[in-house]
């Protein structure tokens, strides 16, 4: 079994050299850079199983990483490391589309287990993606089979609804801008107006968040929206 690989974006070096010794201890294969454009240039050249990424950072700041990471259509996990632990700082580094955060400092066991939770999580996406079949709370949709369930009730959706539906459920729990989606779901070629974007997604909103059922479909103000069970 191969070693997970793991992305270290990190400009303190003491923590550099603390996190590699640590986590190669534990098994993982640590490549570390100490900026951001660097950072997002390695990311994207290579495929990692999780990254690590510092908020203040130089060159590019580590959310502006963090979004370039989920523009790119990356679904890797992503851990937030700072000492920034502002309740506003830690909604925007989720909403952006981060899996977890941690304020230093930190306990390495702590680390660890977010580590072992996020990798966890993508092995099950993972597996879900490989099978056709997704799960978001109560909501199932079969990709194979273009088939959408609610609890006990099966949604019919028009071939648009499923093609958003089935973009966002993939990037579950992603914030997902209005551009994004256009080019996924409607193509590069599309050259209307963006506002279809949100009249689809009141559609989707119409046939799956319905009483008795919890709200799946977020909107996140001045971004996009999202899918969350």
């Amino acid at each position: 079994m191969s070693q997970a690989k793991i992305l270290l974006i990190e400009d303190e070096k003491k923590i550099t050299g603390f996190l590699k010794l640590e986590l190669e201890y534990e098994g993982y294969e640590v490549y570390s850079v100490e900026d951001g454009a660097i950072g997002l240039e390695r990311f994207l050249q290579e495929e990692w199983d999780l990254v690590l990424l510092d908020v203040m950072i130089p060159k590019l700041n580590g959310m502006e990483v963090l979004r370039r990471i989920r523009a790119s259509g990356s679904i890797t996990p992503v851990i937030l490391v700072t000492a920034r632990d502002s309740l506003p700082d830690k909604v925007s580094g989720l909403d952006l589309g981060a899996n977890d955060y941690i304020t230093k400092p930190f306990a390495i066991e702590e680390l660890l287990a977010r580590i072992r939770a996020c990798m966890r999580m993508a092995n099950v996406l993972k597996k879900e993606e490989e099978n056709g079949r997704f799960t978001i709370a109560d909501l199932c949709v079969d990709e194979k089979q273009r088939i959408v369930t609610r609890g006990e009730n099966q949604v019919e959706l028009t071939p648009r609804e499923f093609d958003l539906l089935i973009y966002m459920v993939k990037n579950a729990n992603q914030v997902l801008n209005r551009e994004q989606i256009l080019t996924k779901v409607w193509g590069y070629d599309y050259h209307g107006d963006t506002n279809i974007v949100d009249v689809y997604i009141r559609y989707l909103r119409k046939k799956l968040d319905t009483s008795p059922h919890a709200p799946l479909i977020h909107t996140v103000r001045g971004i996009g929206y999202t899918i969350k069970g």
